[in-house]
Protein backbone atom coordinates (compact mmCIF):
# COMPACT_ATOMS: atom_id res chain seq x y z
CA UNK A 1 0.00 0.00 0.00
CA UNK A 2 1.33 3.48 -1.04
CA UNK A 3 2.44 5.74 1.55
CA UNK A 4 0.27 8.45 -0.15
CA UNK A 5 -2.61 5.73 0.18
CA UNK A 6 -2.25 5.28 4.31
CA UNK A 7 -2.31 8.46 4.43
CA UNK A 8 -5.67 9.33 3.00
CA UNK A 9 -6.73 6.68 5.35
CA UNK A 10 -5.06 7.98 8.57
CA UNK A 11 -6.73 11.70 7.67
CA UNK A 12 -10.48 10.13 7.15
CA UNK A 13 -10.04 8.64 10.49
CA UNK A 14 -8.65 11.66 12.24
CA UNK A 15 -11.29 13.55 10.84
CA UNK A 16 -14.12 11.29 11.86
CA UNK A 17 -12.44 11.19 15.20
CA UNK A 18 -12.32 14.59 15.74
CA UNK A 19 -15.87 15.03 14.47
CA UNK A 20 -17.27 12.49 17.61
CA UNK A 21 -15.18 13.78 19.98
CA UNK A 22 -16.41 17.23 20.10
CA UNK A 23 -20.08 16.46 18.10
CA UNK A 24 -21.02 13.13 21.03
CA UNK A 25 -19.30 15.37 23.59
CA UNK A 26 -21.87 18.41 23.12
CA UNK A 27 -24.45 15.68 22.47
CA UNK A 28 -23.58 14.52 26.81
CA UNK A 29 -23.74 17.98 27.49
CA UNK A 30 -27.39 18.16 25.93
CA UNK A 31 -28.30 14.83 27.83
CA UNK A 32 -26.35 14.48 30.96
CA UNK A 33 -27.01 17.91 32.70
CA UNK A 34 -29.65 18.94 34.09
CA UNK A 35 -30.57 21.86 34.11
CA UNK A 36 -28.87 21.50 30.40
CA UNK A 37 -26.76 24.45 28.72
CA UNK A 38 -28.26 23.57 26.03
CA UNK A 39 -32.13 22.33 26.63
CA UNK A 40 -33.15 25.80 25.71
CA UNK A 41 -30.56 26.86 23.39
CA UNK A 42 -30.72 23.77 21.12
CA UNK A 43 -28.71 25.86 17.78
CA UNK A 44 -25.60 25.69 19.86
CA UNK A 45 -25.89 21.74 19.46
CA UNK A 46 -25.97 22.40 16.20
CA UNK A 47 -23.24 24.98 15.69
CA UNK A 48 -20.86 22.33 17.71
CA UNK A 49 -21.35 19.36 15.33
CA UNK A 50 -21.30 21.69 12.30
CA UNK A 51 -17.84 23.63 13.35
CA UNK A 52 -16.85 20.03 14.55
CA UNK A 53 -16.99 19.29 10.87
CA UNK A 54 -15.65 22.26 9.44
CA UNK A 55 -12.11 21.72 12.07
CA UNK A 56 -12.12 18.25 10.36
CA UNK A 57 -12.30 19.59 6.88
CA UNK A 58 -9.38 22.25 7.76
CA UNK A 59 -7.31 19.66 9.19
CA UNK A 60 -7.43 16.56 6.81
CA UNK A 61 -8.72 18.03 3.43
CA UNK A 62 -5.05 18.80 2.02
CA UNK A 63 -4.69 14.91 2.56
CA UNK A 64 -7.80 13.35 1.68
CA UNK A 65 -10.53 15.45 0.73
CA UNK A 66 -11.93 14.74 4.24
CA UNK A 67 -15.41 13.13 2.86
CA UNK A 68 -15.63 11.84 6.58
CA UNK A 69 -18.57 10.54 5.78
CA UNK A 70 -19.01 7.20 3.20
CA UNK A 71 -22.15 8.98 1.97
CA UNK A 72 -20.23 11.04 0.80
CA UNK A 73 -17.08 8.65 -0.30
CA UNK A 74 -19.88 7.21 -2.68
CA UNK A 75 -21.48 10.17 -4.13
CA UNK A 76 -18.06 11.22 -5.37
CA UNK A 77 -17.75 7.76 -6.81
CA UNK A 78 -20.51 7.66 -8.56
CA UNK A 79 -20.12 11.09 -9.81
CA UNK A 80 -16.96 12.71 -9.41
CA UNK A 81 -14.92 10.32 -10.23
CA UNK A 82 -13.30 9.22 -7.00
CA UNK A 83 -11.82 5.74 -7.22
CA UNK A 84 -14.07 2.97 -6.59
CA UNK A 85 -11.18 1.09 -5.24
CA UNK A 86 -10.68 3.17 -2.42
CA UNK A 87 -14.38 3.49 -1.44
CA UNK A 88 -13.87 0.90 0.86
CA UNK A 89 -10.96 1.28 2.63
CA UNK A 90 -11.92 4.89 3.09
CA UNK A 91 -15.38 3.82 4.82
CA UNK A 92 -13.42 1.60 7.05
CA UNK A 93 -10.90 4.42 8.26
CA UNK A 94 -13.98 6.79 8.64
CA UNK A 95 -15.81 4.29 11.22
CA UNK A 96 -12.46 3.49 12.41
CA UNK A 97 -12.25 7.28 13.52
CA UNK A 98 -15.58 7.42 14.79
CA UNK A 99 -15.37 4.22 16.75
CA UNK A 100 -12.19 6.12 18.35
CA UNK A 101 -13.81 9.27 18.67
CA UNK A 102 -16.53 7.67 21.12
CA UNK A 103 -14.08 6.20 23.29
CA UNK A 104 -12.50 9.59 23.77
CA UNK A 105 -16.39 11.06 25.15
CA UNK A 106 -17.07 7.89 27.33
CA UNK A 107 -13.42 8.77 28.80
CA UNK A 108 -14.22 12.28 29.37
CA UNK A 109 -18.02 12.08 30.61
CA UNK A 110 -18.31 7.80 31.98
CA UNK A 111 -18.81 9.06 35.64
CA UNK A 112 -21.15 11.77 34.40
CA UNK A 113 -23.09 9.00 32.18
CA UNK A 114 -22.78 6.53 34.88
CA UNK A 115 -24.41 9.06 37.77
CA UNK A 116 -27.63 9.89 35.00
CA UNK A 117 -28.17 6.70 34.91
CA UNK A 118 -27.89 6.26 38.35
CA UNK A 119 -30.27 9.09 38.72
CA UNK A 120 -33.00 7.76 36.48
CA UNK A 121 -32.97 4.37 37.23
CA UNK A 122 -31.41 3.51 34.14
CA UNK A 123 -28.93 1.06 32.95
CA UNK A 124 -26.79 1.24 30.07
CA UNK A 125 -28.36 -2.74 28.50
CA UNK A 126 -31.25 -0.95 28.98
CA UNK A 127 -30.38 1.75 26.63
CA UNK A 128 -29.84 4.35 29.30
CA UNK A 129 -27.19 7.47 28.16
CA UNK A 130 -27.13 5.78 24.51
CA UNK A 131 -28.34 9.22 23.12
CA UNK A 132 -25.37 10.68 23.88
CA UNK A 133 -23.68 8.55 20.96
CA UNK A 134 -26.13 7.36 18.72
CA UNK A 135 -28.94 8.23 17.05
CA UNK A 136 -32.52 6.84 17.35
CA UNK A 137 -36.07 8.13 16.21
CA UNK A 138 -37.40 10.88 17.94
CA UNK A 139 -41.46 12.02 19.25
CA UNK A 140 -43.67 9.91 17.06
CA UNK A 141 -40.95 8.81 14.33
CA UNK A 142 -41.29 4.78 13.47
CA UNK A 143 -38.01 3.62 11.58
CA UNK A 144 -39.48 3.43 8.21
CA UNK A 145 -40.28 7.04 8.87
CA UNK A 146 -36.63 7.90 9.95
CA UNK A 147 -35.74 5.61 7.30
CA UNK A 148 -37.36 8.40 4.51
CA UNK A 149 -36.39 11.37 6.42
CA UNK A 150 -32.69 10.05 6.31
CA UNK A 151 -33.07 10.05 2.87
CA UNK A 152 -34.14 13.04 2.26
CA UNK A 153 -31.86 14.58 4.64
CA UNK A 154 -28.11 13.52 3.45
CA UNK A 155 -29.65 13.88 -0.25
CA UNK A 156 -29.79 17.75 1.23
CA UNK A 157 -26.42 17.29 2.41
CA UNK A 158 -24.78 16.10 -0.45
CA UNK A 159 -26.98 18.68 -2.87
CA UNK A 160 -25.74 21.09 -0.92
CA UNK A 161 -21.74 19.53 -0.56
CA UNK A 162 -21.99 19.24 -4.35
CA UNK A 163 -22.55 22.80 -4.94
CA UNK A 164 -20.24 24.31 -2.53
CA UNK A 165 -17.40 22.57 -3.84
CA UNK A 166 -18.26 22.72 -7.65
CA UNK A 167 -15.33 24.14 -9.47
CA UNK A 168 -17.77 26.07 -12.09
CA UNK A 169 -20.14 27.46 -9.47
CA UNK A 170 -19.07 30.73 -9.71
CA UNK A 171 -20.91 31.70 -6.90
CA UNK A 172 -19.58 29.18 -4.62
CA UNK A 173 -17.59 30.31 -1.59
CA UNK A 174 -13.54 30.58 -1.96
CA UNK A 175 -11.55 27.48 -1.20
CA UNK A 176 -10.46 28.41 2.60
CA UNK A 177 -14.14 29.41 3.62
CA UNK A 178 -15.78 26.38 1.94
CA UNK A 179 -15.40 24.41 4.46
CA UNK A 180 -17.74 27.06 7.33
CA UNK A 181 -20.32 27.19 4.81
CA UNK A 182 -20.25 22.67 5.16
CA UNK A 183 -20.14 23.39 8.75
CA UNK A 184 -23.15 25.52 8.30
CA UNK A 185 -25.11 23.82 5.88
CA UNK A 186 -25.00 20.69 8.65
CA UNK A 187 -25.21 23.05 11.29
CA UNK A 188 -28.56 24.02 9.68
CA UNK A 189 -29.81 20.82 8.77
CA UNK A 190 -29.65 19.70 12.52
CA UNK A 191 -31.27 23.09 13.74
CA UNK A 192 -34.30 22.80 10.90
CA UNK A 193 -34.81 18.67 10.90
CA UNK A 194 -32.73 17.19 14.27
CA UNK A 195 -35.16 16.42 16.45
CA UNK A 196 -36.83 13.76 13.73
CA UNK A 197 -34.18 11.01 14.96
CA UNK A 198 -30.92 13.08 15.36
CA UNK A 199 -30.29 13.66 12.15
CA UNK A 200 -27.60 11.17 11.42
CA UNK A 201 -26.23 11.74 7.86
CA UNK A 202 -23.46 10.07 7.71
CA UNK A 203 -23.63 5.80 8.31
CA UNK A 204 -19.81 6.09 10.03
CA UNK A 205 -21.33 9.04 12.32
CA UNK A 206 -23.61 6.35 13.65
CA UNK A 207 -22.26 3.53 13.06
CA UNK A 208 -18.38 3.60 14.43
CA UNK A 209 -20.29 5.04 17.88
CA UNK A 210 -23.00 2.23 17.98
CA UNK A 211 -20.02 -0.24 18.03
CA UNK A 212 -18.14 0.91 20.83
CA UNK A 213 -21.43 1.17 22.45
CA UNK A 214 -21.34 -2.51 21.59
CA UNK A 215 -19.07 -3.28 23.69
CA UNK A 216 -18.94 -0.91 26.42
CA UNK A 217 -22.16 -2.11 27.91
CA UNK A 218 -24.94 -1.11 26.06
CA UNK A 219 -24.83 -4.54 24.43
CA UNK A 220 -28.36 -5.38 22.66
CA UNK A 221 -29.50 -1.42 23.36
CA UNK A 222 -26.64 -0.64 20.64
CA UNK A 223 -26.64 -3.54 18.09
CA UNK A 224 -29.16 -4.66 16.85
CA UNK A 225 -31.24 -1.43 19.11
CA UNK A 226 -34.60 -1.66 19.91
CA UNK A 227 -36.92 -2.92 16.82
CA UNK A 228 -33.37 -3.33 15.25
CA UNK A 229 -32.87 0.60 13.59
CA UNK A 230 -29.11 -0.05 13.30
CA UNK A 231 -29.22 -0.46 10.06
CA UNK A 232 -31.28 2.66 8.86
CA UNK A 233 -29.05 5.35 9.94
CA UNK A 234 -26.62 3.46 7.94
CA UNK A 235 -28.62 2.34 4.39
CA UNK A 236 -30.76 5.34 4.24
CA UNK A 237 -27.32 8.35 4.17
CA UNK A 238 -25.81 6.04 1.63
CA UNK A 239 -29.16 6.27 -0.63
CA UNK A 240 -29.51 9.96 0.33
CA UNK A 241 -25.96 10.52 -0.66
CA UNK A 242 -26.80 9.14 -3.95
CA UNK A 243 -30.09 10.87 -4.54
CA UNK A 244 -28.51 13.77 -3.63
CA UNK A 245 -25.79 13.97 -5.92
CA UNK A 246 -27.45 12.67 -8.46
CA UNK A 247 -30.01 15.82 -8.25
CA UNK A 248 -27.36 18.39 -8.59
CA UNK A 249 -25.72 16.70 -11.51
CA UNK A 250 -28.89 16.73 -13.35
CA UNK A 251 -30.67 20.11 -11.78
CA UNK A 252 -27.61 22.25 -11.56
CA UNK A 253 -24.37 20.95 -12.79
CA UNK A 254 -25.55 21.28 -16.49
CA UNK A 255 -26.47 24.79 -16.88
CA UNK A 256 -23.66 26.60 -15.09
CA UNK A 257 -22.32 29.25 -17.14
CA UNK A 258 -19.29 28.47 -16.00
CA UNK A 259 -19.31 24.82 -17.26
CA UNK A 260 -20.57 25.81 -20.64
CA UNK A 261 -17.91 28.58 -21.04
CA UNK A 262 -15.40 26.39 -20.21
CA UNK A 263 -16.66 23.16 -22.53
CA UNK A 264 -17.42 25.60 -25.53
CA UNK A 265 -13.74 27.44 -25.37
CA UNK A 266 -13.04 30.71 -25.32
CA UNK A 267 -15.39 33.20 -27.88
CA UNK A 268 -13.69 35.97 -29.96
CA UNK A 269 -14.15 39.93 -28.64
CA UNK A 270 -16.51 38.21 -25.74
CA UNK A 271 -17.11 41.05 -23.53
CA UNK A 272 -15.29 41.53 -19.90
CA UNK A 273 -17.18 39.22 -17.30
CA UNK A 274 -17.43 40.93 -13.90
CA UNK A 275 -15.48 38.58 -10.79
CA UNK A 276 -17.99 37.35 -9.05
CA UNK A 277 -15.92 35.00 -6.63
CA UNK A 278 -12.92 36.92 -5.65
Amino acid sequence: MKKAFVGELIAEAVAMFIIIALGDSVAAMYSLYDPSPYQQAYWGVCIAWGLAVTIAIYTTASISGCHANPAVTIALACYRKFSWSKVLPYCAAQVAGAFGGATIVYVLFSPVIDQFNAAHHLTRAAGGAAGVFFTHPGLAITPMHAFQDEIILTALLIFGIFAITEQYNEMAPGANSGALIIGFLIATIGASMGYLEAWAINPARDLGPRLFCYVAGWGSSALPSPESYWWIPIVAPLIGGVVGGGAYQLLIHPFLPGKNRAHDGPILHDPPRPNTTK
